[in-house]
């Protein structure tokens, strides 16, 4: 388990961006799943982006496709979340996460199958 380093979030009207980014360790990100999950109240963690670095796979929750954008940054062990045309239940508490493997290519969507995390982003989208 390491903690991530992330940035970003923030307070924005609807309609309105933000980015997120979050800088892993060269063991992880070079062959690793790294994406953010968010949290509100009462809720499990539900994944939003995912991307296995290494390779083509990427997800996207139903509820943001279209709006956010997953990216890397090789050079910096980073990846980024573009997030546009926020809305108000876009607000929750973001989590960066890691996890050293992916699953044959593909990045598991439960939070439970990732160790590393950051220490969270407030994200609030007011109407």
């Amino acid at each position: 388990q390491v903690q991530l380093a992330e940035s970003g979030g923030g307070s924005v009207q609807a309609g309105g961006s933000l980015r997120l980014s979050c800088a892993a360790p060269s063991y992880i990100y070079s062959s690793g799943c790294l994406g953010w999950f968010r949290q509100t109240p009462g809720k499990e963690r539900e994944g939003v982006a995912l991307k296995y670095i290494a390779g083509g796979y990427t997800y996207y929750a139903d509820s943001v496709k279209g709006r956010f954008t997953i990216s890397q940054d090789n050079a910096k062990n980073t990846v980024y979340l573009q997030m546009n045309s926020l809305k108000p239940e876009d607000t929750a508490i973001y989590y960066c996460a890691a996890r050293a493997t992916s699953s044959r290519g593909i990045c598991p969507q439960l939070f439970k199958a990732y160790n590393s995390w950051g220490q969270g982003t407030q994200v609030t989208v007011s109407s």
